[in-house]
């Protein structure tokens, strides 16, 4: 028996800022389903840096590849595009304190157990970096799409007693009818 097998998700796109909101949201999701919670933050910050990067610098196009792969204790991300420049980290004492790129290699560096740039054939480069996933023991379960509603009582079935009558008027029949608005449902008159 396998304990702890192989997964891989793969997501094709354009790296187009509309889209990478798309693919963090599908990064998310997947890692849930795969019981690492612990890791969808970082894994999202790694993609959005790489596809942001695809979206800055790709040539000729941006189509790319994002895929995830869990290995027995290792998550590997990568992302691969058609450009086969392979990236160069900048120097952040080179980047100005407010600049809003520049420092997207050296974050995932950071941020992540390894990380690496290789040609892909003469059709591009793939960039990916690496996440240690938590042993089963310590996974997360996951997480309900929405919580569930909490169980409503069933209307029952109860007995009016008819308010006092005069002496003269005839006695008024005991008539049953629903607690609730909601109509009660069918009952069997056999005894189970």
């Amino acid at each position: 028996m396998i304990s702890h097998p192989s997964r891989h998700c793969m997501v094709e796109l354009q790296a187009l800022p509309s889209r990478i909101g798309q693919v963090r949201r599908i990064v998310s999701a997947q890692l849930r389903y795969w019981h690492l919670d612990p890791l969808i933050d970082r894994a999202a910050l790694g993609v959005t840096e790489l596809l942001s990067n695809v979206h800055r610098h790709a040539r000729p196009d941006k189509s790319c590849t994002v895929e995830l792969e869990l290995l027995v204790d290792r998550l590997t991300v990568s992302v691969r595009d058609h450009d086969p420049r392979l990236p160069v980290v900048a120097d952040t004492t080179d980047v100005a304190p407010l600049a809003t790129c520049g420092r997207g290699l050296a974050m995932v560096a950071a941020m992540s157990e390894s990380w690496g740039a290789r040609p892909d054939g003469d059709n591009g480069k793939i960039v990916w970096f690496t996440l240690p996933a938590p042993s089963t023991a310590q996974r997360q379960p996951a997480r309900s799409p929405r919580p569930m509603a909490e169980p409503q009582p069933v209307p029952r079935l109860t007995e009016v007693q008819p308010a006092p009558t005069p002496v003269a008027a005839a006695p008024t029949p005991v008539v049953a009818h629903a607690s609730a608005a909601a109509p009660a449902p069918a009952r069997s008159a056999v005894p189970g």
